[in-house]
């Protein structure tokens, strides 16, 4: 496997365009860009920026709701900020920055190829929010954070319920009953397993989700059984 190169200056300098913020050292930047798999000369990985980056992430998140939503109880807030830093919400940031062609991985990972590939531009996204972090300070990272996740928090859908929660409730009031959840498989390798699991409520049929967790298959299921029964309306097909 050859060793990964550090960005050009001419993809930093578009980068840093894209991102709204020059980096005073230029390694925070590239370090932030390189999953495990690379190997490089030095720098390491973006593993420790994303464990920071994540908890930055949901400060200014959680201070943007507060201040948004003043009538919104603790749960509302809790739903919304559970939706707004999921890797799901991550990952369309990293697409909206086509962070794709700057991140710096080893060949087996740049095999993968869309949702396979979900979790890396999301841990991209919060291991650049780290670096601009350490490099310039709490009020450089709030304002990429909102200029990414403003627009994207004062969506009506943002208060939609844990599909699980959801479900539980429902197949309760509805049958008596709390819904069963069977991992059926577990494929792939350990970098990137995919697990498929069933949820069954007694009166309807089941349904199956696949995701690279249990727990996100659990949350596949559970909605597509809420969509499927109509408690839950699909969205469009251009949301």
């Amino acid at each position: 496997m050859s060793k990964a190169q550090a960005l050009s200056a001419a993809d930093r300098t578009r980068l840093e365009t894209l991102i709204g913020h020059a980096f005073r050292e230029k390694e925070r930047l590239d370090r932030a860009l390189t999953h495990a798999s690379a190997r490089t000369q030095k720098g390491g990985n973006y593993e420790r920026l994303e464990f920071l980056g994540d908890r930055v992430l949901g400060l200014c998140v959680a201070e943007l709701l507060f201040r948004t939503f003043g009538a919104a109880t603790e749960g509302e807030l809790s739903v919304r900020l559970n939706q707004l830093v999921s890797a799901d919400t991550c990952a369309e940031v990293a697409d909206e920055l086509g962070l794709h062609y700057f991140i710096r991985t080893g060949a087996d990972v740049k095999k993968l190829t869309g949702k396979r590939m979900m979790n890396v531009r999301a841990d991209v996204v919060e291991s650049l929010i780290a670096a601009i972090y350490l490099d310039a300070g709490l009020e450089v990272a709030r304002r990429f954070i909102l200029k990414f996740w403003e627009k994207r928090a004062a969506r009506a859908d943002g208060a939609r319920r844990d599909a699980k929660t959801e479900l539980q409730e429902w197949s309760h009031a509805k049958f008596g009953v709390t819904p069963i959840y069977r991992v059926e498989e577990r494929t792939g390798p350990d970098h990137d397993p995919r697990f498929t699991v069933t949820v069954e409520v007694a009166g309807v049929q089941p349904e199956t989700g696949i995701e690279r967790s249990k727990r996100a298959a659990e949350q596949v299921a559970a909605t597509r059984m809420l969509e499927r029964e109509g408690i839950w309306q699909k969205p469009s097909a251009g949301n």
